[in-house]
This record gives structure tokens, C-alpha cells and sequence, in this order.
């Protein structure tokens, strides 16, 4: 697992007391789980850490729209009711219910991100963390599916100043539908969502959606069925990455890790392991490309911090012990005190004839690129 490339890692110690509310299913308390896992098994020692600067309001207003940026500031759980009209039209109320500290959670999330996307545009690593970040749902002028801030549009229009082409992969169990949204009609950022489709929240994703205008055959959709194993994943990921790879020819990428996609997800209905969720990202980082590492979901919070430790010692090429090493929150991962999980004898209901048949299709609308696109360098989307 030998890896010589220099990661820079983002974490702020705040992270974890953020909290969505009772009974919420989202807990940023799994970002500060995930860090004391990864410093008591010595990676810390590996990487450089930073704490993030918080993302400023201009900064977040580069892809957000003034309007909502300003609500996000000023709304709290005291004035949510001299604010009922805008809470209905940026859906903020019930899967993204106003908290205390909403926004800072928002500017720590985006901070990390750009600020990760800044050290790669300057050569300062190779591979930039951040486990805050991932947060695919939240558009231009709404909150959707937890997420208010789309700290992943911010870190690529920050590559995009120093990268023609930066490709993004989403392996959340759910569609990567803000980041689609955002780069949907240009050609400089390809996007590559894999996820449950059919039933499922948010809805879009489905294979036929390519792309518009310049844009066109740049969005690449993966609609998957409940059950689906490490080794019927890799059957598709590994192929149609390295055929987007070979086609798109990326300068940058930026991966969203999103961890619901595991198996025995509190929210998700995949069966995938750790390792075959990380197979993922060390595929990924193979390429040797400059590489945004994100978080995103995941509902089962002590297999979220054991799968982004994992994933962390992946990116430093450092192998680390099934035995977890004692941390401050030990007992959550009784009985077993293990890094791995065991994948459930679920039924996978993604047949090979219909993964060969949609892994066809993408190849098919690939092919329709040919080549890399020419791009005037200053053009930012």
C-alpha cells in the first residue's frame, strides 16, 4: 500500500458539538469520533493537520445566492418565528432544521473543503482531507437532505482557477444532485454520482441524465439497487472511472466518500465492507492526480469514523491494525473493538446483466466525448 504522496489533513475540534436536534439522523459528533480514532492509531503523525478558516460570507455567496447566504447568517432556533416565508422557500425546517451554531457548522464544513482545494492549487499536497466536508445536496438558493452549504461546488470553483478539468465522484448511497446541478451545462467539470435509485431520496440520478449544452454527456449517473456488494461495485466503478479517466482526462479530482453507502447504514440499503468502500479511493488516488478527499453521509456513526480513519490510512499508504487502538469513545464499537465490519447475506438485487447493461450505456455516452475538450483557461463556470 505504499503511497509517496503528501496529504494535509483539515479538522476544527468545534466540529463535533454541533448537534441537528433529537432524533436527527445527521451527527457531526461522527467527524470528532473519526479524528480520535485516526490520532490514537498514529496518523496524525504522518500528515500535516490544519484547522480551517472558517469560509467568509463572500466566499460562500460564489456559488450560494446572496439571499439565502444572509438567512443561513441570521436565522436561529430564538427568530425562527419572525422568519416562517423564507424557511418554507430554502427548505429549512425539517430534514435541515435550524440548530444553534448552523452557520458556523456551514463556514468550519466549506472552510476545510476550499481551503483543502487552495493546497492543492499551490502544490502544498497531493491529497487534501476533509471529513466536515461532502455536504453534495444543498443548491444555490435551498437547504435539501441535510446539507445548507455545498462546501464541493466552493473547493471545485476554487480548483477551476488553477485545473481546466476537475472531475468529481460521489460514492454517497445518495445522488450527488447539488454538485450535478451546479457544473450540469459546462464541460470543465465531470460528474460521477453511483447510487440507490428508484424510491429513494433525492430521485434524480437516473442514467439518462447527461449533461446539457456544453455540458452534455459531462454528468455520468450509476442507478443502483438495494444490496450491492464490494465485489459487484468494483465490477462497475473500477471500469468506468478509468474509461472517464481515459476520456476526460482530468487535472484534478475531488471524491465525496460518503459512508451511508456501507453496510448496516441506520438511513442506507447497500452491503458494502470498509474495504470495499475504500477499494474505491485507493482506485481513485492511483491515478496520482491532485485529489480532494470528502465526507458526506453515513447514519451508523461508528462505522462512519472506522471507514474514514481507514480511508485516511489509505490515503497515507500506512497500513493500520483490525485491532482498534483504545480512544475516547471505545465503547461505541463493541463487542468486537474492530476496525472491520461483516457485510449482511442481504440480496443483491443488482443482477450482471443489468449492471453490464448500464455500465454499456455510460461507455456508449462517453464515447460521445471523444477527446478532452480545448478550454480557454480563463472560463470558470
Amino acid at each position: 500500500m505504499s503511497r509517496k504522496q503528501k496529504v494535509c489533513y483539515f479538522y476544527d475540534s468545534e466540529v463535533g458539538n454541533f448537534y441537528y436536534g433529537q432524533g436527527h439522523p445527521m451527527k457531526p459528533h461522527r467527524i470528532r469520533m473519526a479524528h480520535n480514532l485516526l490520532l490514537n492509531y498514529g496518523l496524525y503523525k504522518k500528515m500535516e493537520i490544519y484547522r480551517p478558516m472558517p469560509a467568509k460570507f463572500d466566499e460562500i455567496c460564489r456559488f450560494h445566492s446572496d439571499e439565502y447566504t444572509q438567512f443561513l447568517k441570521v436565522i436561529t432556533p430564538d427568530n425562527m418565528s419572525e422568519h416562517t416565508k423564507q424557511l418554507q422557500r430554502f427548505n429549512v425546517g425539517e430534514d435541515c432544521p435550524v440548530f444553534d451554531g448552523m452557520y458556523d457548522f456551514c463556514q468550519i464544513s466549506a472552510g476545510g473543503s476550499i481551503g483543502g482545494a487552495v493546497k492543492l492549487n499551490r502544490r502544498q499536497a497531493d491529497i487534501a482531507v476533509n471529513w466536515a466536508g461532502g455536504l453534495h445536496h444543498a443548491k444555490k438558493c435551498e437547504a435539501s437532505g441535510f446539507c445548507y452549504v455545498n462546501d464541493i461546488v466552493l473547493a471545485i470553483l476554487e480548483l477551476l482557477k488553477h485545473h481546466k478539468r476537475v472531475l468529481y465522484i460521489d460514492i454517497d448511497i445518495h445522488h450527488g444532485d447539488g454538485v450535478e446541478e451546479a457544473f450540469y451545462t459546462t464541460d470543465r467539470v465531470m460528474t460521477a454520482s453511483f447510487h440507490k435509485f428508484g424510491e429513494y431520496f433525492p430521485g434524480t440520478g437516473d442514467v439518462k441524465d447527461v449533461g446539457a449544452g456544453a455540458g452534455k454527456h459531462y454528468s455520468v449517473n450509476f442507478p443502483l439497487r438495494d444490496g450491492i456488494d464490494d465485489v459487484s461495485y468494483q465490477n462497475i466503478f473500477k471500469p468506468v472511472i478509468q474509461r472517464i479517466m481515459d476520456t476526460f482526462q482530468p487535472n484534478a479530482v475531488v471524491l465525496q466518500c460518503g459512508a451511508d453507502s456501507l453496510t448496516g447504514d441506520r438511513l442506507g440499503c447497500f452491503n458494502m465492507s470498509i474495504k470495499g468502500h475504500a477499494d474505491c479511493v485507493n482506485f481513485v488516488l492511483g491515478f496520482n492526480l491532485p485529489t480532494l478527499l470528502l465526507g458526506g453521509g453515513g447514519y451508523t456513526i461508528r462505522n462512519v469514523s472506522r471507514c474514514w480513519t481507514y480511508e485516511t490510512a489509505v490515503a497515507l499508504g500506512e497500513e493500520i491494525s483490525d485491532e482498534l487502538p483504545y480512544n475516547d469513545y471505545f465503547e461505541y464499537y463493541a463487542p468486537d473493538f474492530k476496525l472491520h465490519i461483516t457485510p449482511s447475506n442481504m440480496e443483491n438485487l443488482n443482477t450482471p446483466e443489468y449492471l453490464d447493461k448500464i455500465k454499456e450505456r455510460l461507455f456508449e455516452n462517453l464515447r460521445q466525448l471523444n477527446h478532452a475538450p480545448s478550454v480557454p483557461f480563463h472560463q470558470t463556470p
